[in-house]
C-alpha cells in the first residue's frame, strides 16, 4: 500500500493555496430526498479551468527542479488535464506541449490553447495521445506530466478530501468519479489519513469500466475499447499506484450507464442549478440507480463542468427522453381534411406540447388513404406520456414510439 501521508497532502494544499479555489460543499434537497439522507455536492466544476485536474497538475509542476522546468513539460488529455497543465505552465513560466485526441471537444482544445500550451492532436483516444506524449518526452527530454500515475498528482487531487473532511467531518459515504484513479486515490488518502471511516466508492462509466475489473483481479487491465459520453473518465487502463491505494482503502467500484448519466446531468441542471460534464455527473447517476449509501451524510464529487454546449443540448434532450418528458412518435391518420387537426386537438387537451411535426404522405407500408405523422412532444413525465399514448390509441390511432417509458 502506498497511501499518501497527511504531510504530503498538507504540503500540496500549501502549494495550491495561492492558485486553487476552495470549492463549496453544497447541500442538495432534491438528492437528499432521493437518497433518504443528507447529500452534499463537492463542486469541483467551479474550480479554475472547470475541473479538479488543475490541483494535481500544479502540484506536480511546482515541485519540478529548475532544470526540469527549463526543459518544459508534455502531457496528454481529452481536455481537463490539458487545461490544468496549461494553466500551471502559465503560472509557473514553463513551456507546455499537450497531446489531445483528434476528436477532443472543441471548447477544451480552445481553452487549453488560450492558457498558452502548444496543442498536438494525435489519435482518436487518450491512450493514443498519451503514447505520443511519452514518445515526445523520451526524444526531447520534456517532463511527462501524467494525468494520474504520480504521487504529486495524487496529492494535489487529495486536497479535495482534506476540504471535504474540514466541511463535513461526519461524512458517511463519498462518491468519486473514477477513470485512472488519481482523484479516488487522493481522496482515499486524505480521508483515511484524517481518521475518517467513511465508505469511499469509485463510480465509473459502464463503457469504460477498467478500474473495477482491475480491482477484482488485483492488477491493471487494458480495455480494447471504451465507449462513453464521459470522456473525462474514458480511461482504458488504471495506474498501478492508484490501484494499489484503492484496493486497500476503497469500499467498492460502481458502474453507471449512459442513460443514468444523462438523467443526472438533467437533474443537476434543473434541481440544483449546476452544470456538469458527463464524467462529473457519474456520482449522481449512481444515486439515481439506487446505490447503497449506508449511514451518515453522502458527499458526491462533481469533478468537472467542461461540457460542450452542443453536447449539453443532446444530453439534456436524451435525459428528458429517458425521464419520459420528451417523446418521439409516429401516428397513422386517415388522409382526409381535419384528421391532423383532430389529432393535434386531442394532444392539446391532454396537456402535451408539440415541438416538431413531420407529415409523410407516401410510404411502402402506408395504406392508400393513410398518412403518417411524426411528432416530437413534451410531457410532464412518464405517467403523463403513457396517458397521452393511451388516449391516442383509445381514439383509434395507430401509434408507434421509440421512447422507453419507465417510472
Amino acid at each position: 500500500m502506498n497511501l499518501l501521508s497527511l504531510a504530503e497532502l498538507h504540503s500540496a494544499q500549501e502549494i495550491l493555496s495561492a492558485v486553487a479555489l476552495h470549492t463549496p460543499l453544497l447541500p442538495s434537497a432534491a438528492l437528499s430526498e432521493l437518497a433518504g439522507r443528507q447529500v452534499l455536492l463537492k463542486c469541483e466544476n467551479l474550480q479554475r479551468t472547470g475541473s479538479f485536474k488543475m490541483r494535481g497538475a500544479y502540484v506536480r509542476m511546482a515541485r519540478l527542479d529548475a532544470a526540469e522546468k527549463a526543459r518544459g513539460v508534455v502531457a496528454a488529455s481529452a481536455g481537463n488535464h490539458a487545461q490544468g497543465v496549461a494553466l500551471a505552465a502559465q503560472r509557473l513560466g514553463i513551456s507546455a506541449t499537450v497531446y489531445m485526441p483528434e476528436n477532443a471537444a472543441l471548447p477544451k482544445v480552445v481553452a487549453t490553447q488560450r492558457y498558452g500550451a502548444r496543442i498536438r492532436q494525435v489519435g482518436t483516444t487518450v491512450a493514443e495521445s498519451l503514447a505520443a506524449a511519452e514518445e515526445d518526452a523520451a526524444s526531447t527530454g520534456r517532463v511527462l506530466v501524467h494525468p494520474f500515475e504520480h504521487r504529486d498528482i495524487i496529492a494535489g487531487q487529495g486536497t479535495i478530501g482534506l476540504e471535504i473532511l474540514a466541511a463535513a467531518p461526519d461524512v458517511g459515504t463519498v462518491l468519486v468519479p473514477t477513470g485512472g484513479g488519481g482523484l479516488l486515490a487522493g481522496i482515499a488518502s486524505a480521508l483515511r489519513g484524517g481518521g475518517s471511516a467513511a465508505r469511499i466508492i469509485g463510480v465509473q462509466a459502464a463503457g469504460a469500466a477498467a478500474f473495477g475489473r482491475s480491482m477484482e483481479l488485483g492488477h491493471p487491465i487494458t480495455l480494447d475499447r471504451v465507449a462513453t459520453m464521459a470522456d473525462g473518465i474514458a480511461v482504458p487502463e488504471p495506474g498501478k499506484l492508484t490501484l494499489d491505494i484503492a484496493r486497500s482503502e476503497v469500499h467498492g467500484i460502481r458502474n453507471v450507464g449512459e442513460e443514468s448519466i444523462a438523467r443526472a446531468i438533467l437533474l443537476l441542471s434543473e434541481r440544483t442549478k449546476v452544470v456538469v460534464e458527463p464524467a462529473g455527473a457519474v456520482g449522481v447517476a449512481a444515486l439515481l440507480e439506487d446505490i447503497e449509501v449506508g449511514e451518515g451524510p453522502v458527499v458526491v464529487v462533481l469533478s468537472g463542468g467542461n461540457i460542450d454546449t452542443l453536447v449539453l443540448n443532446r444530453v439534456l434532450r436524451h435525459g428528458l427522453t429517458t425521464a419520459g418528458r420528451y417523446m418521439q412518435m409516429w401516428v397513422r391518420i386517415p388522409d382526409r381534411p381535419g384528421s391532423l387537426a383532430n389529432m393535434l386537438n386531442l394532444l392539446a387537451k391532454a396537456g402535451s406540447n408539440v415541438v416538431n411535426i413531420d407529415h409523410t404522405r407516401t410510404g411502402s407500408d402506408l395504406g392508400f388513404e393513410e398518412v403518417e405523422v411524426g411528432i416530437e412532444l413534451e410531457s410532464r413525465g412518464v405517467e403523463h406520456s403513457q396517458e397521452v399514448l393511451d388516449m391516442l390509441r383509445d381514439h383509434g390511432f395507430v401509434v408507434e414510439t421509440t421512447t422507453n417509458l419507465r417510472a
